[in-house]
């Protein structure tokens, strides 16, 4: 919860500002969710999870998923739109393929052969269709659990079965890295707007079993 209050007051000054908009918020610990002052048709509706889908089915027609340890710094907004939306790893922008770090076990269900990937999307940030982001997280998670069952954890979890699902359904829509670049302070000269960034964070404060 230490990254919401940023996270919700920065998306409502760049997030699809003039639109209306849904935060759907799934969380262990609903109770120490900060109060944020929202827009006129905006707001945040909070579900212990796991909940269900159909009020998402029923209310939207877009959904993102996004990391909340990030924060928005410029416009975002309907050019994001499409069937299945993905984003290049803004560590892995500009290497070959072969620098990749790809789930390599053929063991894993996010397995992806040497000589096999587009690109490498970055696992904080996916979105499309309600049905489309549906399909996507709910084969990704029985990806997980059957890994789990063999007693493997893919290299890098999530963003690794990601990985997987887009090489074998491509995404309709893939944004540039300035759409989740790596830290606001490490400007570049090929990404001339950075528009969503992850925070900066004391990994020992938010994850003490590392």
């Amino acid at each position: 919860m230490i990254f919401l209050k940023d996270f919700l007051e920065s998306a409502e000054a760049h997030y699809f500002v003039g639109y209306r908009v849904h935060y759907y918020l799934f969380t262990d610990q609903p109770e120490a969710v900060p109060n944020v002052k929202l827009g006129e048709e905006r707001k945040l509706i909070v579900r212990k999870v796991p909940s269900s889908n159909s009020e998402l089915d029923n209310e939207a027609d877009y959904i993102f998923c996004f990391d909340v340890d990030a924060k928005f710094y410029a416009r975002w907004s309907a050019e994001t739109l499409s069937h299945m939306v993905a984003v290049i790893h803004p560590w892995f922008y500009n290497y070959p393929r072969e620098k990749f770090t790809y789930e390599r076990r053929p063991e894993s269900e996010a397995f992806i052969p040497a000589d096999e990937g587009d690109f490498y999307y970055a696992g904080g940030e996916f979105g499309g269709s309600v049905q489309e982001v549906h399909k996507l997280t709910k084969t990704c998670t029985e990806k997980q659990s059957i890994d789990r069952a063999k007693s493997i954890e893919a290299l890098w979890h999530n963003e690794s079965h990601l990985n997987r699902y887009f090489l074998y359904n491509k995404p309709s829509k893939l944004l540039s890295p300035e759409y989740l670049w790596r830290d606001i302070s490490a400007g570049t000269n090929e990404v001339k707007v950075i528009r969503f960034t992850s925070v900066a964070k004391n990994m020992a404060e938010v994850r003490p079993n590392i």
